[in-house]
């Protein structure tokens, strides 16, 4: 029984592996894509709040810097692997994308997985899953690093409630440490005694420098201002006013409550928390739940938007491949 079970695996893998398989695959892969981006869009449809309360304009304006900073975000997390390593950005960009989309259904840090997993399956990929969840470690430093001015502006140039000011202030203060960190690390990397650990000397190597690490910092920088461009263009889009102070608010409200290491599905944790933001700046109820809803919607469609693309481009990948002529010696 047994070896006939073993026969039957080594059989599948070996369909999996031809370029039959792999086109069926990438098909399979296709759908799946445009499922998560539909069940995402009928889900959010459901819903009572509708993007139809905004100004269309603006909306499509937002839409366009949104996919802006889900670029400029791949390309900053691509300067954090080593040189012979780096995956595509269209495939970091897509990650990002991926792990937004299942956070409609996922709780806590399980984007991350999700974030491996599609780098991992993308063509060329030749980086590991432990460089990669060391990527991801140094790029949520980065992003906590990255927000420290956007918060520090918004709690002290406005008139926000004691209890928003602390949450921004706690905001600023884990980014502060998150910088000394990345700092560091690269000369704790390089010390006598931790390469004394069989961790210390696989981490030698693979260590971002501190020069790598800046050139992802401002990438990143300039992923959180496109972002914050973008929330201001809903903030008037919904009718509560050109504010650069709310702006950063909610973008520092989603940002940390998406960090949150439990809770319900990402996504929904994210608006609750820029919902609850807005209300304590004085925004109305309704006005701050339609702009956070929005903000969270437009960032999922846009995701699974960039993850179809990805999905797209193999399969064209691979059917180009089955039609290239056969070089004969």
């Amino acid at each position: 029984m047994e070896i006939s079970t073993g026969r039957h695996v080594r059989s599948v893998l070996r369909a999996a592996r031809s370029k039959t398989g792999k086109l069926v695959l990438g098909g399979g892969s296709a759908i799946l894509a445009l499922g998560l981006l539909a069940f995402a869009a009928l889900r959010f449809d459901s819903t009572p709040w509708s993007l139809s309360h905004a100004d269309p304009a603006l909306l499509a304006a937002s839409v366009v810097l949104f996919l802006l900073a889900y670029g400029l975000k791949a390309y900053g997390w691509k300067r954090l692997f080593l040189a012979g390593e780096r995956p595509r950005a269209l495939a970091l960009a897509a990650a990002n994308g991926g792990a937004s989309v299942m956070g409609v259904a996922l709780p806590g840090r399980f984007d991350d997985a999700v974030r491996i997993a599609i780098v991992r399956r993308c063509p060329g990929c030749r980086v590991g899953v432990r460089a990669l969840c060391l990527s991801l470690f140094m790029l949520g430093l980065i992003d906590a690093a990255a927000l420290v001015p956007f918060a520090s502006v918004a709690a002290a140039f406005s008139g926000q409630a004691i209890l928003v000011r602390v949450g921004l202030a706690l905001v600023a203060g884990a980014g502060t440490l998150s910088a000394l960190i990345i700092v560091i690390l690269p000369r704790v990397s390089r010390s006598g005694r931790f390469l004394r650990f069989r961790l210390g000397r696989w981490l030698k190597p693979r260590t971002t420098s501190f020069r790598a690490a800046s050139e992802a910092w401002a990438l990143v920088t300039a992923c959180w201002i496109v972002r914050a461009l973008a929330l201001l263009l809903l903030l008037a889009g919904f009718g509560v006013g050109v504010s650069i102070t709310l702006a950063l608010l909610l973008l520092c409200a989603g940002a940390a409550s998406a960090a949150l290491p439990f809770g319900l599905a990402g996504a929904a944790t994210q608006v609750g928390g820029g919902t609850a933001a807005l209300i304590a700046s004085g925004v109305r109820a309704p006005q701050a739940l339609d702009v956070a809803f929005a903000a969270q919607t437009l960032g999922v469609l846009c995701g699974g938007a960039i993850l179809f693309a990805l999905v797209l481009w193999r399969i064209g990948l691979r059917v180009g491949s089955r039609r290239a002529p056969v070089a004969y010696p």
